[in-house]
């Protein structure tokens, strides 16, 4: 079941899920003919076959959203800048935000025609529990230990790396600049949360759920009217 599915955020703001089933070889065909010299030039050097599934099931996702949102499929393309931060490419004016993750079978895109988006999927391990005193602040921390199980500090660290990329920038400390208010942990809900830059804060909700069982996803998109 690749298309998982497609959900409307906003008027010019949509999250798709792709629930990869496919081979490499199976995904190189579903890109735009168009596009596919594009990505072949820029595919990961490095990645083994599982990785290069994953990057290209979010690219042939990204052509699943592109008309939700009128852009022109055909005539654009997904790449990332010097800093590793997936940009539309494309003829014309800016294209809008993008933000993709992938991780085991599944792979996530958000796009906003404008404004800027995160998303996040994380298969559930224990490495968030152990390396939360890395991200987490104490006053998350605490709250955090009422809950002591590997889906919840997943959860956490999912819902810090979308506030990162909603952000869009480097250097960020995600223990005192991405800051997660205290919530009733359920299937799917909202964090409220507070992004720090510059020495002002500003305040969002973090959506979550669970896509499958042993994952979570986690998204935010901020539209400037």
């Amino acid at each position: 079941m690749p298309l998982h599915s497609l959900q409307r955020l906003a008027p010019t703001a949509v999250l798709g899920l792709w629930h990869r089933t496919e081979t490499v070889a199976d995904l190189w065909p579903l890109l735009p003919p168009g596009c596919a010299p594009i990505y072949r030039a820029l595919q990961p050097a490095t990645a083994d076959a599982n990785r290069l599934g994953q990057w290209l099931a979010a690219r042939v996702l990204l052509y699943r959203l592109l008309p939700e949102i009128q852009l022109v499929a055909a005539e654009t393309w997904l790449e990332n800048d010097a800093h590793g931060r997936p940009l539309l490419r494309g003829p014309g004016p800016a294209l809008g935000a993008v933000a993709v993750s992938h991780s085991g079978e599944w792979a996530a895109v958000l796009l906003s025609a404008r404004g800027a988006v995160g998303v996040d999927v994380e298969v559930v391990r224990d490495k968030a529990q152990r390396l939360a005193a890395k991200f987490l602040s104490e006053t998350e921390a605490a709250a955090a230990a009422r809950t002591p199980t590997a889906a919840h500090f997943t959860l956490l660290w999912s819902a810090k790396e979308t506030l990162y990329k909603l952000a869009g920038r480097r250097g960020i400390i995600f223990k005192t600049q991405l800051l997660l208010d205290a919530f009733e942990p359920a299937a799917s809900g909202t964090i409220p949360a507070a992004l720090w830059l510059d020495g002002a804060a500003t305040r969002h909700r973090v959506c979550y759920c669970q896509p499958a069982p042993g994952y979570v996803l986690t998204y935010a998109f901020f539209v400037n009217e």
